[in-house]
Parts: structure tokens; C-alpha cells; sequence
């Protein structure tokens, strides 16, 4: 089922070859943009839970599994295995996969020694000895994370990655540029577009679904536009 306005969704506008069955380009605003950036910062990982093991091409989603699977006796101590298995996922804008740092930050339980302020050593393993008194760091701390990061804050207090004045252009193969006028007429001549009458406008919203489905076609695709919102390979 396709994504509907609300605040949870980004809207962006499709111009679309209607013969071909083809997105020639998006045009968006500063959210989209912003979502796009942001899959450059996901891990490995990330990336493997977001499309599941099964989903994953190539041989990446044996090895999370085999990261799942592996006791934690062999593990090297004081290691949590979500380190690797659900990193810390920086987000910018529009939080289209779910993909805050609650998950990152419940995990960050920090430990310190029983002795209080007179040792002070840390721990995000209850189980780490203090070096100045053997005893277990078992005392429960709270962990305050920074207000801003360099990703959720840009420029002069801006949030994310692009400025929100500029309306961008987004190929179908997720090539990123200003909107231009000049720019829209050069593509058309570009994709050879003889018959301006087959191409139209499509207004299309962004959520969860559309957001696995553009990470998962980005990296198998040049046509990604159009495989997530036309629903079909783009003919040559």
C-alpha cells in the first residue's frame, strides 16, 4: 500500500514518461534530499536489519547472522554485540526508516565503581573490575548524550544536510542537483522526449515502506525512481 500525506511522510512530485513507464526526474524539497544524504551514513549493519538478512545480496547477511548466532563467550569482554548488530545510526530531517538513536541510546547503561567519586573509572559492563579497588564497576550512572551532533546540525543552526531554500532535482538513478529551468528542457532533449503530451506529473509520498524499498533498489539499480514508485523496471 502506498504512502499517504501525513506528518510521518515526505512528498515529492514524479515527471514521468508515461510511454516508457519511466521516472525522467524528481523534483523535492530539502526532506528528501536529506534522506538520501543520510543513507551514505548507515553502517553496514544498519543496512542488513533494515532489508533483512534474506534480502541482502551477496554474503553479508550469513555474516550478521553469524554475529546473532555467536555466544558471547567468545566475544571479547566488555564487547556488546548490538555495537555491530544495531550501530549508532546518526539521523538528519525527516526520520522516514525509524532510525533514531533511542535504540543506541537505551544501550548505553554506564557503570562505576561502588567507591563513588573516590575512584572514578567507568564501564558499560557491570562486570569490569576497577583498577584501583578490584571491585565489580556495578553502581548504575546515567549517561547524558550531547544535545546536537554534527549531522543533526549544519551551517548556522541549520538542521540536516541541505539548505531548505532550494528546491532539488532527483534523477532516476538518485544523481542530485539544483532545479533549474534550463536544466528540466536539457533532460528532456537528453531522454529524447518528442511528444510532451506523454509526459506527466505524479505526486508520490515517501514513508517507511517506500524508504526500505529506495534503499534496497539503490543498491541493486540505476532506475530507482522508478522501480519504487512506477512499480516496474524502466524499459531501456
Amino acid at each position: 500500500m502506498a504512502a499517504t500525506p501525513n506528518s510521518s511522510t515526505i512528498s515529492l512530485k514524479l515527471l514521468v514518461d508515461t510511454k516508457r513507464q519511466k521516472v525522467l526526474f524528481a523534483e523535492a524539497g530539502k526532506d528528501f534530499v536529506d534522506f538520501l544524504f543520510n543513507l551514505l551514513s548507515l553502517s553496514v549493519g544498519t543496512v542488513i536489519r533494515l532489508l533483512s538478512k534474506d534480502g541482502m545480496v551477496g554474503s553479508f547477511g550469513k555474516l550478521y547472522e553469524s554475529v546473532e548466532n555467536l555466544n558471547d563467550t567468545y566475544m571479547q569482554p566488555n564487547l556488546n554485540k548490538d555495537v555491530l548488530l544495531k550501530p549508532t545510526v546518526p539521523v538528519a530531517g525527516s526520520n522516514i526508516l525509524k532510525l533514531s538513536n533511542t535504540e543506541s541510546s537505551a544501550r548505553k547503561a554506564i557503570y562505576m565503581c561502588p567507591s563513588g567519586s573516590y575512584h572514578k573509572y567507568v564501564s558499560d559492563d557491570p562486570k569490569a573490575k576497577c583498577p584501583s579497588c578490584n571491585h565489580n564497576l556495578s553502581t548504575p550512572t546515567t549517561y547524558v548524550a550531547p544535545l546536537n551532533t554534527s549531522v543533526e546540525t549544519s551551517g548556522a543552526g541549520g538542521v540536516g544536510f541541505v539548505k531548505g531554500v532550494v528546491t532539488y532535482m532527483i534523477m532516476d538513478d538518485l544523481e542530485v542537483k539544483p532545479m533549474s529551468t534550463i536544466s528540466s528542457i536539457s533532460l528532456l532533449n537528453r531522454f529524447n522526449v518528442k511528444d510532451v503530451c506523454s509526459l506527466e506529473e505524479k505526486v508520490v509520498y515517501l514513508g517507511m515502506q517506500e524508504g526500505v524499498k529506495l534503499l534496497k533498489a539503490s543498491l541493486q539499480s540505476k532506475s530507482v525512481l522508478t522501480n519504487v514508485f512506477i512499480g516496474k523496471k524502466a524499459a531501456a
